[in-house]
């Protein structure tokens, strides 16, 4: 019996502000694997969507430096997760592994500077810096003006989540806009790369959002994690023992991965499961 059957999924890690006022955007799932060696991390999404109706959706994504934004491979889900059923014996749930991880979470500067703008696929990114909430929704409102929204509107919740990170010294935004139908659909995947001291993953900017949520990452690094400043350790549950990769299997994932995490022998891959209400989402995942 295996442990996960397919590619596993998480829901939104991401601030969404429809093109159409009014217009709802179903929860997406969204499938993520994060590469972290402790200086440089690389997360790879990809995101299935829907609209009530057609339009396009400016989706924000925080980072603590300036990220790299290239096309991802959908495929590297499908590859970890056979990886992971390849080397679990008996299917068994890790209790309070891992320190306790839950077995069952000067002159003023421009307001936003465009750093990279590249059309990847259904995605049109835009990397920006923003120094500060106003300064945010002036830039967002520019950049909506500029692509014909004639009244864009910014969620209040999602102003106040993008200003504490501001005041947290995250100035670094990702802008993706993509165009949805009253249907799902699967979004190509991204590939972000950055340096960060810490592993990150962005939860609190979901707190814009409404409703219950289940997340699950595939996390690697080439040791398990101590430290957790981030979401209480009750949040984060692990879906099964961590299972060690070679050099050889993690390029066979993917060769900037294994790049970044130095071709070591060996390194630990695991997916772990975050739950619970979107308000609730006070902190990101941020680990050493």
């Amino acid at each position: 019996m295996l442990l996960l059957a397919g590619v596993v999924s998480a829901q939104a890690d991401r601030g969404a502000i429809p093109f159409q006022p009014g217009v709802t955007i179903f929860e997406p799932t969204q499938r993520a694997l994060i590469a972290w060696n402790g200086e440089e991390e690389i997360l790879v999404l990809s995101t299935d969507l829907r609209a009530s109706q057609a339009t396009k959706v400016l989706e924000v994504m925080p980072f603590p430096a300036e990220p790299r934004v290239k096309k991802g491979d959908v495929g590297v889900f499908r590859r970890a997760v056979k990886l992971i059923n390849s080397k679990i014996i008996r299917p068994q749930f890790a209790k309070g592994y891992a320190l306790g991880l839950n077995r069952a979470a000067a002159e003023a500067p421009p307001a936003g500077e465009i750093t990279f703008h590249e059309r990847i696929g259904a995605h049109d990114v835009a990397v920006a810096r923003v120094v500060s909430g106003d300064g945010f929704v002036e830039w967002v409102n520019d950049y909506l003006r500029r692509a014909s929204v004639g009244n864009p509107v910014i969620p209040p919740r999602l102003r106040k989540v993008v200003q504490e990170y501001i005041d947290d010294g995250f100035c670094w935004f990702a802008f993706d806009v993509v165009s949805l139908e009253n249907k799902f659909k699967t979004l190509e995947a991204l590939q972000y790369r950055f340096p960060t001291s810490a592993l990150f993953y962005p939860v609190k900017i979901s707190r814009s959002n409404r409703g219950q949520t289940s997340m699950e990452l595939l996390v690697l690094s080439p040791t398990l994690l101590r430290t957790f400043t981030g979401i209480p350790l009750n949040q984060i549950q692990l879906r099964h023992e961590p299972v060690s990769l070679t050099s050889a299997e993690v390029r066979s994932l993917d060769k900037g991965m294994d790049e970044l995490l130095d071709h070591r022998e060996y390194v630990k891959l695991r997916i772990w499961r975050v739950q619970g209400d979107f308000a609730s989402f006070d902190r990101d995942i941020i680990a050493q």
